[in-house]
């Protein structure tokens, strides 16, 4: 049935380039999975398998098929790939996602050191077989990385062939853009736009309901946002379309940012 118009936001269709959900599955149930794609399926773009959890999961092959299934994006955490990098089986890993039917590979450094021309070179040499997206910001919650070298990190890894750079903030949203309150860096993300990088090139790793607001508010309801819980997908659509009460008022009150 269909239902009323009162005009929300515009959100692009899928497959999108902008607006992105990217969800991260801790290695859950298939039943699980199976049920959030039913209810939720229209509002995710890409699903990261967490941390290294493809190496331990009994049933990934099927795993990556149902979400295949519903048009939704699979990658393995960055983590897993800097294990492969620091053992030297960059080769191995990039032809393991390719048997699998994988399109998207994560590139990072949060937890190994590697230098930027190593990394630029890892990411020049996927870039023809996968959709790269690299990552910038240290997992090390009291790490503090200067924006400007941020914003140098970005614009060389866009520049590399990343079709996306992710902006790091844990899981928990504790690390990278965000301090160890989970306080939003302001400061940093307001740098990061004011330097020319195209948010649509970025990728806003934004855990909490906190942190996507502020995103949303900032960016509109098209901004890219990571690492959201599995079960979240369908309450930060409400957040990005002004069905909530943190957005409400930004998209259906007569603000003039909008």
């Amino acid at each position: 049935m269909s239902k009323p118009d009162i005009g929300l936001p515009h959100r692009s269709p899928k497959p999108r380039t902008s607006g992105r959900t990217n969800l991260i599955d801790k290695g859950v149930g298939l039943g699980m999975v199976s049920d959030i794609l039913e209810s939720s399926g229209d509002y995710i773009d890409l699903v990261k398998l967490g941390w290294g959890t493809a190496m331990v999961d009994p049933v990934l092959d099927r795993r990556i098929a149902l979400y295949k299934e519903h048009g939704i994006d699979v990658c393995f955490g960055g983590t897993l790939f800097e294990l492969f990098q620091m053992k030297g089986m960059l080769e191995e890993y990039a032809s393991w996602l390719g048997r699998l039917g994988i399109d998207w590979v994560e590139v990072s450094d949060g937890t190994i050191e590697l230098d930027a021309a190593v990394k630029h070179a890892v990411i020049s040499r996927l870039k023809d077989d996968f959709n790269v997206v690299s990552e910038v910001g240290s997992k090390d919650s009291s790490a503090i990385i200067a924006p400007a070298k941020w914003v140098a990190a970005i614009k060389s890894e866009l520049d590399a062939g990343a079709s996306y750079v992710i902006l790091e903030g844990r899981e928990s949203g504790t690390a990278g853009l965000y301090r160890p309150s989970g306080e939003i860096r302001m400061g940093l993300i307001e740098e990061i736009l004011d330097a020319g990088i195209p948010a649509e090139s970025l990728v806003f790793e934004a855990p909490t309901k906190t942190q996507q607001t502020y995103m949303i508010d900032l960016l509109g309801p098209e901004v890219n946002l990571g690492n959201i819980g599995f079960t979240e997908a369908t309450a930060l659509e409400t957040l990005r379309l002004g069905l909530r009460s943190d957005t409400l008022m930004k998209f259906h009150g007569g603000d003039d940012r909008n």
